[in-house]
């Protein structure tokens, strides 16, 4: 495993290389990114893994301080899993004048956590178009725990830059919460809370039936889970999981999930 701190050393490293599949983290790396690696490998004859906390799709300064990160962890994980090259850039690297991206999402796309974090998204998409750009991978590898950003990335970058997006199925612990690196900062309670919301959730979306209307079910089902458990949720949708369209259907359907417990802010589909 080769550790490039720069630009110059990437393109080094990666000149003559083909069939390049690319997994962007922001370090704190736990079993979901151990997933899309382990995939990346088994479909790429090169791999990068990027650990970098991109300041611009924070729309919080103490959320982007606060991110967890553990450097020394995350490569002596890597090594085991005989990754070839981590490429962990400086935010100049990233970011310089020479190359400006223009991303603007429109209104119909402004739903779910593009409405409640202004600027999100945008962030992500001109930090995926900047490192797409500097690695020029075939295969970008995501999770689709965060299915919203998939989703875009998907339509701005696979299309643009001529890359295949590989989707890699969210990872659960044993309480069925997704794993995020933002779960290291719940405390152990809230870990079992989150844990318990999860569980009631994925069982309510195996109940939903189709001829029940859903326009009632999920707002009173949303009003209870905040009463019991004592969060407040920012969103509970049903939305068809190809366009994100509100949907009146279980099929082809996913349960959006977004609420805050303590002072972190979780996302989750079902």
């Amino acid at each position: 495993m080769k550790i490039l701190l720069n630009n110059l050393d990437l393109n080094e490293a990666l000149y003559n290389k083909s069939n390049i599949g690319f997994i962007p983290t922001m370090g704190s790396l736990h079993k979901g990114h151990i997933s899309l690696i382990r995939k990346a490998i088994q479909q790429c004859d090169t791999c990068v893994v990027s650990i970098f906390v991109n300041p611009t799709q924070f729309n919080n300064k103490k959320d982007f301080q606060n991110y967890p990160r553990d450097i020394e962890k995350d490569l002596k994980i890597l090594r085991k899993l005989s990754i070839d090259f981590v490429y962990i850039p400086k935010i100049e690297h990233i970011y310089n004048t020479s190359n400006i991206v223009k991303i603007k999402l429109n209104k119909k796309e402004k739903i779910l956590c593009a409405k409640f974090r202004k600027g999100h998204f945008e962030g992500v998409l001109n930090v995926m178009t900047r490192l797409t750009n500097i690695i020029k991978p075939s295969k970008i590898f995501m999770g689709e725990k965060d299915l919203q950003q998939l989703i875009l990335v998907r339509k701005y970058i696979e299309k643009n830059l001529k890359v295949k997006i590989v989707s890699c199925k969210t990872i659960r612990d044993k309480n069925k919460l997704a794993l995020s690196s933002r779960n290291n900062l719940l405390s152990k309670d809230e870990k079992l809370k989150a844990g318990k919301i999860a569980r009631y959730l994925i069982s309510f979306k195996k109940q939903l039936s189709i001829k029940k209307s859903f326009k009632k079910i999920i707002p009173n089902k949303k009003k209870y889970l905040e009463e019991l458990h004592d969060i407040k949720i920012e969103y509970l949708e049903l939305r068809n999981k190809f366009n994100l369209k509100i949907s009146s259907k279980k099929k082809n359907a996913k349960l959006f999930l977004a609420y805050n417990i303590g002072k972190v802010r979780l996302i989750d589909n079902f």
